[in-house]
């Protein structure tokens, strides 16, 4: 496989002087032609700018992007005939207009022939399972069906690089799965093409990417096989512990020595929090459990775990991706 998707020291910068902000700071990324790979960050880590960037919609200040061989700046009209871009929580098009339609109405933008674009929509409905929504305002849809609507126009133009922006943002479990699994098949068994994924949800991570890049504050941290990323994390001890308690602030298990970092899931309906705590030595543990005794906390469970891409990212910054993005936004 050759590279078909390529930057060199691409930097991206918003501001003057004292308020500049480096969305991008010397990304060097490059993705096989065929490859599934994913970027995976909190909010403001830089995965939008990039993908704006690789899409032509934004210049880079800094460095060099390339896809399909061509440059994103001085050959864009080249680039943008070979991709195509779905985000996720996005309007797929005009809500006035059926499904039908609006399918029909982006075939012509990009300049389908009318045998072609009845063809690819009729088809493409039916892959994702919608074609009884054919003649339903868009505007009627679910969220689930907008987004295989919005799937289904990304593909409509047969790209050679697909790039999902969080496509299964707010979506159910089975409909998420069922666009993951589409998109798989169409990479790698379809129409064999490339696609730069991002997302927040590490499940959708390890079961779609061949590799994934982990950015925060504009940096890759690490680039690898999601296998390779948690292997390299096997001899590190980590911990689930189960914390009967909603509303207690955490924070203070960043203070207890040896740990390296943790990430907390609170669920409302049980009045329990899911903590994953990664340590340098297994008798730290016990030393976390004590802290919370100590906080009066009642702890329902402790249990070491195997490493998830989670823990990769947890290792690289000290936080889980929500405590991450609470942190910037501070």
């Amino acid at each position: 496989m050759s590279d078909y998707v390529e930057t060199i020291n691409l930097c991206r910068t918003f501001g003057k002087k004292k308020d500049l902000v480096k969305a991008l700071d010397g990304v060097s990324i490059s993705i096989k032609e065929g490859e599934i790979f994913g970027l995976l960050g909190p909010n403001g880590a830089g995965k939008t700018t990039l993908i704006k960037i690789l899409t032509t919609l934004l210049l880079p200040t800094r460095g060099e992007a390339y896809v399909g061989g061509f440059n994103v700046v001085k050959e864009a009209d080249k680039v943008r005939k070979i991709i195509n871009l779905v985000s996720g929580g996005e309007t797929p098009g005009y809500g006035i207009l059926s499904v039908k339609e609006n399918l029909w109405f982006f075939s012509q933008l990009y300049g389908l022939n009318s045998s072609v674009a009845k063809e690819r929509s009729k088809r493409l409905m039916a892959d994702l399972d919608f074609e009884q929504y054919a003649n339903t305002r868009m505007s009627k849809l679910s969220t689930g069906y907008k987004q295989r609507m919005s799937l289904a126009r990304g593909l409509l133009s047969d790209p050679k690089i697909l790039f999902l922006d969080e496509p299964t943002l707010g979506l159910d479990v089975l409909t998420a799965k069922k666009l993951r699994n589409y998109v798989i098949d169409w990479a790698k068994q379809e129409r064999k093409g490339t696609v730069l994924l991002t997302t927040h949800y590490m499940i959708e991570a390890d079961e779609m990417c061949d590799r994934v890049a982990i950015i925060s504050n504009g940096r890759i941290l690490a680039c690898d096989s999601p296998q390779v990323l948690k292997e390299d994390l096997r001899k590190t001890p980590i911990a689930k512990i189960e914390v009967s308690s909603v509303q207690t602030d955490f924070s203070f298990i960043e203070k207890v020595k040896g740990i390296i970092g943790y990430s907390e899931t609170r669920n409302i309906q049980t009045g329990v929090t899911h903590l994953r705590v990664m340590v340098n030595d297994r008798k730290v543990f016990a030393e976390i459990e004590s802290k919370l005794n100590e906080a009066e906390l009642k702890v329902l469970a402790v249990n070491e775990t195997e490493p998830t891409l989670e823990d990769v990212y947890i290792r690289l910054v000290g936080k889980g991706f929500e405590e991450a993005e609470e942190k910037a936004h501070a």
